[in-house]
C-alpha cells in the first residue's frame, strides 16, 4: 500500500519533540533493562510505540531507555512541558513495582556499557543488531547517551536551504545551554558535554556517517542526497549486506535532514533535568533559528558560506567548556549581532540572544528555568557545583538522586536548593 500523501508544513508551523530517559534502580541508580516490561504493562504486548493522543512512548536501541515524543508535529511548543511531565509521573508510578524510576541527564554517571548493555529484542531488532554487528554497541557512545530531539519542518527546497543554513550556525553553541553529561565512569570527565564527545567517535569506522557532526554546507535536497546520504550508504554497504541501515536515520550528524517527512532533526541537545528545563532550552534554540532565518543580523547567503570544519572547531570547545568557552571568531559572533571584542563567552552570547529574540511573559515557569540556565550555568555545571571537584560514589549517587527528583517534580535543579 502507498502511504497517504501528507502536505509538508511550512517553516515553524509545527514542532516535533522527543525526550529519552533512562530506567534505573531507585536505590542504587543502576540501569534496569525493562523498557519492554513497561510497555507490556501498559498495552499487553511488546511493541515499539504506545500512543496516547498527543504524546507517545517508544523504545530505543538499548533496553534501559524509553523515549517520550510528540505524536507527529504539534503547532506550538507553548505548554508542551506539562504534557510530557504527566507521562513522566505516570511512568514513574508504573515503575514502582520494579523499584525503578526514570533518570534524566545526557549520560549515566557510572554505567558500565560493556556489561550493562542490553539491546531491544523485539520489533525492529534487525536494525539494532545490524548496528551492533558493525560497531559493537557496548560503548558509552551507543548505550549511554540520552538526548532531546527537536524536529523543525520545511515545505520545499527554498525553505530547506534557509532552515539548514540557520541550524548549522546555532549548533556549535547549543551545548553551552544544554550540556548535562559531565560525569562518566564514576568520575568527572573534563567535558561538560561528554555525551557529544563520545557520540562523535562512535562510528569512526565509517567516518561519513557522522562527518564533523556539523553538517556540510549543502542547501538543496539533490545536493544533500549526493554529498551526504549516498556517500554514507556506499560506505556502509560492504558491512550492511541486508541493507537494513541504508536509510536517512543512519545519518548521525548533529542535525539531520529527514526528507521522507520534510523536517530537520536537531540531535545535539542533552536531555535536561525535567521537561520544563528541556522546553526552556528548546524555546531559546527555536527563537535564535527564527531570527537567523528572518535575516535579523546577516543575510542567509552569508551563513551559507560557513564550512563545517570551522563550525565544528567552535562546537568542540563548547562541548568541553560550556558557557565558559571563550569565543574568538568575531565573524561568527557578528552573525548573531554580538559585537563583543573581549572576554566573549558562549554564556554571554546566549544572554544576548535570549534578550534579543525571546519574550516569555506568558510562560513564567519557562522564563525561570531559562534564567537559571543562563545565570547559574547549564545542568552539567550545576551538577559539578553540587558534587565538588573529586566526588565520591556516594556523592555522585546523592546528586543524581536529586536530579531524578527534579524530573519527577518537574522542577529545575539548583545545587543549594534541590527540588
Amino acid at each position: 500500500m502507498n502511504k497517504p500523501h501528507i502536505e509538508p508544513l511550512h517553516l515553524f508551523a509545527g514542532f516535533g519533540v522527543e525526550m529519552e530517559y533512562m530506567i534505573v534502580n531507585r536505590d542504587t541508580l543502576e540501569v534496569l533493562p525493562i523498557t519492554d516490561k513497561l510497555i507490556y504493562d501498559e498495552v499487553g504486548a511488546y511493541v515499539s510505540d504506545v500512543e496516547f493522543g498527543e504524546i507517545a512512548w517508544s523504545n530505543e536501541l538499548v533496553l534501559h531507555v524509553v523515549e517520550l515524543k510528540t505524536q507527529g508535529p504539534v503547532p506550538s511548543i507553548t505548554g508542551l512541558h506539562a504534557r510530557f511531565q504527566e507521562h513522566v509521573v505516570k511512568i514513574n508510578g508504573m515503575l514502582q513495582k520494579y523499584n525503578a524510576m526514570l533518570l534524566p541527564t545526557g549520560a549515566h554517571p557510572f554505567m558500565h556499557p560493556e556489561t550493562d548493555t542490553r539491546l531491544w529484542p523485539h520489533e525492529y531488532n534487525a536494525v539494532y543488531e545490524a548496528y551492533n554487528k558493525i560497531f559493537d554497541c557496548r560503548g558509552h557512545g551507543w548505550a549511554n547517551l540520552q538526548s532531546t530531539h527537536l524536529n523543525l519542518p520545511f515545505y520545499d527546497d527554498e525553505e530547506f536551504a534557509k532552515l539548514h543554513a540557520a541550524i548549522r550556525m546555532v549548533l556549535p553553541i547549543i551545548p553551552a545551554i544544554s550540556a548535562s553529561s559531565p560525569i562518566l565512569d564514576g568520575k568527572i570527565s573534563g567535558y561538560q558535554d561528554m555525551r557529544i564527545e563520545v557520540y562523535r567517535h562512535n562510528q569512526e569506522k565509517i567516518p561519513s556517517i557522522a562527518g564533523s557532526v556539523i553538517p556540510e554546507a549543502v542547501f538543496s535536497k539533490a545536493a544533500y542526497e549526493q554529498e551526504i546520504l549516498q556517500r554514507m550508504y556506499q560506505d556502509i554497504a560492504p558491512f550492511d549486506e541486508a541493507g537494513d541501515l541504508q536509510e536517512e536515520f543512519l545519518n548521525s550528524r548533529g542535525a539531520i535532514a529527514r526528507f521522507e517527512r520534510n523536517t530537520i532533526e536537531i540531535r545535539l541537545i542533552d536531555i535536561q533535568e525535567s521537561p520544563l528545563a528541556d522546553l526552556a532550552v528548546l524555546n531559546a534554540v527555536v527563537a535564535v533559528i527564527k531570527a537567523l532565518v528572518s535575516e535579523r543580523w546577516v543575510k542567509l547567503e552569508e551563513l551559507k558560506k560557513w564550512d563545517e570544519k570551522t563550525l565544528a572547531g567552535i562546537l568542540l570547545d563548547v562541548v568541553k567548556n560550556g558557557q565558559q568557552t571563550m569565543l574568538t571568531n568575531y565573524d561568527y559572533m557578528k552573525c548573531f549581532g554580538f559585537n563583543c571584542m573581549e572576554n566573549c563567552t558562549a554564556g554571554e552570547i546566549w544572554k544576548h540572544l535570549v534578550a534579543e529574540t525571546l519574550t516569555l511573559e506568558d510562560e513564567p515557569e519557562i522564563a525561570f528555568a531559562l534564567n537559571i540556565i543562563l545565570s547559574r550555568g547549564n545542568l552539567a555545571r550545576r551538577i559539578l557545583e553540587a558534587t565538588g571537584a573529586n566526588p565520591s560514589p556516594e556523592s555522585i549517587n546523592k546528586v543524581y538522586h536529586q536530579v531524578a527528583n527534579c524530573l519527577h517534580k518537574g522542577g529545575v535543579f539548583i545545587p543549594e536548593k534541590p527540588c
